[in-house]
């Protein structure tokens, strides 16, 4: 049986949203007054920036943990995060992760990396989805049909 690769489309989507958002970073530290929401919602924009940080850093670990045990045992993984959506790694650094960090450093403009992440998500997890279906066939396809592909609940 075929092997999976763990990185799928992750490196074509981050060799062009990692420049982007490493790119909104320097534009917010160089220009804050440009990029950022303003000084009076400062403390609220980084107490919700680290829970949201938070909370996407653990689940984003979480499930890793759970991706490598399906690849070692070349098993579609349809439990824990992968019940509420096909894409829980990109759906978290997208979600949560890049908006945790965009609240934290109180930037519009690092937030918009999500909007770009998400584009390009769409414009290349198709080759994802083909592997996929060479692997794992029937059950994918069933998989694919009854979970939403990115937004939980959806």
């Amino acid at each position: 049986m075929k092997k999976l690769d763990f990185f799928g489309a992750g490196p074509k989507i981050g060799r062009i949203v990692l420049p982007y958002f490493a790119g909104a970073i320097a534009l917010t530290i160089i220009f804050p007054a440009l990029f950022t929401f303003g000084e009076p919602v400062r403390i609220y924009l980084l107490i919700a920036g680290i829970i949201i940080l938070a909370t996407g850093l653990v689940s984003y670990g979480l499930t890793v943990r759970l991706l490598l045990r399906g690849l070692k045992e070349t098993r579609l993984v349809t439990t824990g995060t992968y019940r509420y959506c096909q894409n829980p790694l990109y759906a978290f650094l997208i979600l949560l992760v890049i908006p945790g960090l965009g609240l934290i450093m109180n930037s519009w403009l690092i937030l918009t990396s999500s909007v770009i992440g998400y584009i390009v998500f769409k414009r290349f997890i198709s080759s994802e989805y083909k592997e996929m279906t060479e692997v794992f066939g029937d059950e994918y396809l069933q998989y694919q049909k009854r979970t939403p592909e990115f937004f939980p609940f959806i």
